[in-house]
């Protein structure tokens, strides 16, 4: 199946044949079923399991999204769930850095942000493929991922470090090499958050953040690395909760319940003919303003193919098929989009499905070529901000007098040991980002005789307005050492 935007998609004939039969199985409330992609946590306990056991054998839901817990479990919990499903389900996690963003036992490569500081970006696709092979070896055909906002607000709290960078070009790049390592190997990427969300400063899991842009600064911004993906052929796109009055001022209406916003921008005007998902029905951002089943109703009309993460899957099957008999939907319209939910499991390989073999999955998914790509990734992120009379590279290693003040990081760490194996460097640590004034006060004599002060910071936390884990006594610290010392220095974070 072609996804290319600009043109018409093209079936195979195997595909189409089977397409067909299975519509041709399915009455009409169990294609309304195949809309919805539920929530799965392979983690919680058997009562949880019933519930998602009953929408799949009952109401033919089409897809599940696991969250939280581990490779094995959800390997075994996604066999049980396929065996009761009429149509092979979709599987779908959010694993923008790996899977260990929903999962223990995982492992963790990078957030986009480092992915955006990187000098290649043969490397963000070689992450991509190890996801990929990751999450097939699982059974997951879906990923929520790459983010394609664009980082242009610092106070946002929700997409930050998840963004590959403040440049909409840099962003549609690495974005694309993204995608590209996920389909290469069998998975589904879905750009995300159309039509985006990097100019807020609200969490739309909490509130309806608004965006006051015209659409002239959407279309040069925002828009632009979502329209290089679907030029590229990204087979999914999952559209924000956002407020945007310059497309639509419906009071309190989310882009993901408007029509003009995923009908008319994405769809007609943009000629996107993917997968529309929805961002989770249960967020506050669009759940707050109306009741479960309206809300996946009013998605549905807005022109979304997917409803994710809906919050009472009965309820919202008999207000769809109340929909259609009112004529506000047509039952040819729930067809189309369940045609291209089953194409879409159709070039995953759900149409030959087999159960995910559990004997060595945890071995097979924790593949070693995996760790060489995460040394790869940190070692061509690292970034010289400033590099002041060439500091860098030390030089004279064998007269240069080192001291190393690690903050936020226990002694013994592996940062001090490492640096240690280059020179000798007398090592001091504060654990504690937040230490009094005084504990950094009595640092300062004890680095007298050093030439050289390499401050490292560890264990930042990701947010802007709270200066990123950073207390103002370590800050005061490093202001002293650049303006009352005459010690070169480092810092590093």
């Amino acid at each position: 199946m072609s996804l290319k935007p600009s043109e018409e998609i093209i079936v195979n004939p195997q595909e189409k044949e089977w397409v067909d039969s299975v519509m041709a199985t399915l009455t009409p409330a169990q294609r309304i079923g195949q809309l919805f992609m539920v929530a799965a946590y392979s983690n919680k306990n058997e009562k949880h399991f019933r519930e998602i056991d009953t929408l799949v054998s009952r109401y033919n839901i089409g897809g599940v999204m696991f969250m939280q817990g581990g490779p094995v479990r959800q390997a075994t919990l996604t066999n049980r769930f396929q065996a009761q499903a009429k149509v092979p389900l979709l599987v779908a996690m959010d694993a923008e850095w790996g899977l260990d963003m929903r999962l223990d036992s995982s492992m963790h490569f990078a957030r986009q942000m480092t992915l955006g500081a990187m000098d290649d970006d043969r490397y963000v696709y070689l992450m991509a493929r190890e996801i990929a092979l990751k999450m097939k070896r699982m059974g997951v055909n879906v990923s929520f991922s790459p983010v394609l906002d664009v980082n242009n607000n610092a106070n946002n709290p929700v997409i930050g470090s998840r963004s590959f960078g403040e440049s909409k070009e840099e962003v549609a790049r690495r974005g694309i090499a993204y995608i590209r390592g996920l389909q290469d190997h069998g998975v589904i990427a879905v750009a995300k958050h159309f039509p985006g969300h990097g100019d807020t400063d609200t969490d739309s899991h909490l509130a309806l953040p608004v965006i006051t842009h015209d659409m002239k600064r959407l279309t040069d911004v925002e828009l632009y690395p979502f329209k290089q993906s679907f030029d590229a052929g990204v087979m999914g796109v999952m559209v924000a909760h956002l407020y945007l009055p310059a497309i639509d001022s419906t009071r309190n209406l989310a882009t993901t319940l408007s029509k003009p916003v995923v009908t008319g921008l994405l769809k007609d005007k943009m000629k996107y003919k993917g997968l529309v998902f929805t961002d989770a029905l249960n967020m506050k951002g669009v759940s707050r303003y109306y009741k479960p089943g309206e809300v996946d109703l009013k998605a549905l009309l807005a022109g979304n193919d997917v409803l994710l993460f809906p919050e009472d899957v009965p309820t919202a099957v008999t207000k769809i098929a109340d929909a259609v008999q009112q004529k506000l939907i047509t039952q040819e319209e729930i067809d189309a989009r369940v045609r291209k939910i089953l194409q879409a499991k159709y070039w995953t390989g759900l149409n030959s499905y087999e159960p995910v073999k559990l004997a060595n999955l945890q071995k097979e998914v924790d593949r070693p070529v995996s760790s060489i790509v995460q040394e790869q990734l940190f070692e061509h992120a690292v970034t010289v901000v400033e590099n002041k009379e060439n500091l860098l590279p030390f030089r004279n290693l064998d007269t240069l007098s080192i001291a190393s003040v690690a903050i936020g990081i226990s002694p013994g760490n592996v940062f001090q040991e490492t640096l240690g194996n280059y020179a000798p460097v007398n090592k001091f640590s504060v654990p504690n980002r937040y230490a009094p004034d005084s504990v950094f006060t009595n640092l300062i004599p004890k680095l007298k005789d050093n030439d050289l002060v390499v401050v490292s910071i560890h264990n930042m936390n990701l947010t802007p307005a709270k200066n990123f884990g950073i207390g103002t006594s370590a800050r005061a610290f490093i202001k002293y050492l650049q303006d009352h010392t005459k010690k070169k220095w480092l810092l590093l974070y």
